[in-house]
């Protein structure tokens, strides 16, 4: 047992000792003095010798270099300097202090991108996948044949399906440039199954002239890079489309949640309320204002400001909507053109109280930590969480009004007053009251919208002059109080926006959908949806 322990005791200082020692005692002396003293070509193969051999110590070493912490004296000694501490990498022996005649070793942008590839080449063997998803990214446009030997040894050892599908691509970009066929035509297929911009570039080089003549001249890989290169460019379309539609969803649900409170005011009470703009700026200040008191006195649950802040912007929109109504707005029933006259005063002096407050100056307001980066369905298609968690919140929004109008007393009187005025009020229906609810609804999605809106840009005084105009084109082509025109009309008019500005440009697309709602409201006065029964204006 005492031998054993002995055993045990020497295998673990010998251990110690492996441990203490420092990366580059496995490197060779000359691959050193070459990245040292060398020039271009020599460093240029001394940092190769180092990705071949795939040691951990060479991405030490490398990273060191990068980051300025090589040094020479003289023409014979290198140091590894570290604070007020140094190693000379030649011999191992600790150094200290520096000398004060080290120099730095000079990196020039050719040796940084050259020493960036090699270290990415490196970190293919590491452990975490994150490190190794980010090192075949940065590889994708960076890797040569020097780079091919980790990448292969990396791939054979590879689980992980995305990191693996990303350096088979990036191997076979590589291997485009062999000199033997067979590899080439392996490389070409391989690159077919990308959905990457890059690889079609790449594979269109493949089939490019010069000079009158193919730069690939076996007529067999052209044609397999011409069945690559559709392939790829039909993945490409699909992406494109993909990430299109998606921002037209994106857009559409925006546009419903600033015009889907428009929709139940203009819908019940005929009111053009060119306020409503600035009701959706105020639901975005009061998020605002939600956002600071948490990062002054609930900093450790910042990432839940926001779940606050939606019930504040609905409270704070709908309080001031329904002061409008009891003061202004509700003198003014039955005359549009006064109305119009009075909510855009309204408007203006909103602005202005805001400016008074807040500054004229944008203001930002942070998105939460769960609402960062985005989901990565292809290679040119991110789709952020911050839209993903709008379109979502539309959605509950969306329901949530659609019960409270057909499954509450508030809701069956809202529809009831819509249908008719006249026939509501002899029941004992208290219209008036109902009028006023409904502006505070109306005015309270639209603090929602506002709230949403902070999540995607900054928020200023001006934000609600931005949505004015297509909150009322999204009401008038829906039709009138109608919920479900009002949510078809919105999807669809940020789809064909976003599909007509990639094809003429964001202000012909705005003209465009201009010009179709009004050629549309010509033939079909009522929107998508009329209004069903017997409608009597008082």
């Amino acid at each position: 047992m005492d031998r054993m322990a002995a055993v045990l005791r020497g295998l673990a200082v010998l251990l110690a000792l492996f441990w203490a020692m420092p990366a580059s005692a496995v490197i060779a002396p000359d691959t050193i003095r070459d990245l040292a003293f060398g020039e271009g070509d020599a460093r240029g193969k001394a940092i190769a010798t180092l990705v071949a051999s795939g040691d951990p110590g060479a991405l030490s070493l490398l990273q060191a270099l990068l980051a300025g912490d090589i040094k020479t004296v003289g023409d014979d000694k290198v140091l590894l300097v570290k604070g007020d501490e140094a190693t000379e990498l030649l011999t191992g022996k600790a150094v200290k202090p520096v000398p004060e005649e080290a120099e730095d070793l000079s990196v020039n942008n050719r040796m940084r991108r050259e020493l960036g590839t090699a270290i990415a080449a490196l970190k293919l063997s590491a452990a975490d996948r994150t490190t190794r998803l980010a090192a075949v990214k940065e590889l994708q446009n960076g890797a040569d044949e020097d780079t091919l030997p980790a990448i292969s040894a990396a791939l054979a050892k590879e689980a992980d399906p995305e990191v693996k599908g990303l350096l088979a691509l990036t191997q076979a970009s590589v291997q485009l440039a062999s000199g033997d066929k067979a590899t080439r035509l392996a490389a070409v297929k391989a690159l077919a199954l990308s959905d990457s911009g890059t690889v079609k570039t790449l594979l269109l080089a493949v089939l490019e002239k010069k000079g009158g003549q193919f730069v690939e001249a076996d007529e067999e890989v052209r044609a397999e890079a011409e069945r690559s290169l559709k392939a790829v460019e039909s993945r490409l379309y699909t992406g494109d489309l993909m990430a299109r539609v998606f921002s037209g969803i994106s857009l559409g649900t925006i546009l419903l949640l600033a015009a889907l409170g428009l929709a139940i005011t203009y819908g019940l009470m005929g009111v053009i309320n060119m306020a409503h703009g600035e009701l959706i700026m105020i639901g975005a200040y009061a998020t605002y204002v939600v956002q600071n008191v948490f990062r002054q006195y609930f900093p450790g649950a910042f990432d839940a400001y926001l779940v606050c802040a939606i019930p504040v912007a609905f409270a704070v929109s709908a309080v001031v909507g329904m002061i409008l109504e009891r003061t202004v707005i509700r003198w003014l029933y039955g005359r549009p053109l006064e109305t119009l006259l009075a909510t855009w005063g309204l408007s203006l002096i909103l602005i202005q109280a805001v400016r008074t407050i807040f500054g004229a100056q944008n203001v930002q307001v942070e998105n939460p930590s769960w609402m960062s980066g985005g989901v990565e369905i292809m290679t040119n298609v991110v789709l952020p969480w911050s839209r993903i968690a709008i379109i979502a919140f539309s959605a509950v929004v969306l329901t949530l009004m659609w019960l409270l109008l057909t499954r509450t007393r508030l809701g069956l009187f809202v529809r009831a007053v819509t249908q008719n005025r006249a026939m509501a009020s002899s029941l004992g229906v208290r219209t008036a009251r109902v009028d006023m609810l409904a502006f505070g609804l109306g005015s309270g999605v639209a603090g929602l919208a506002g709230c949403a809106l902070s999540q995607i840009g900054n928020v200023g005084p001006d934000l609600g002059q931005s949505y004015i105009v297509d909150s009322f084109m999204v009401v008038v082509l829906g039709g009138v109080g109608q919920l479900a025109g009002t949510v078809y009309a919105a999807l669809g008019l940020g789809i064909a926006n976003k599909f007509l500005e990639a094809w003429q440009g964001a202000v012909l697309a705005k003209i465009a959908v201009l010009v179709f709602i009004i050629i549309f409201i010509q033939k079909r006065p009522q929107g998508m949806f009329a209004l069903k029964g017997r409608t009597v204006e008082a």
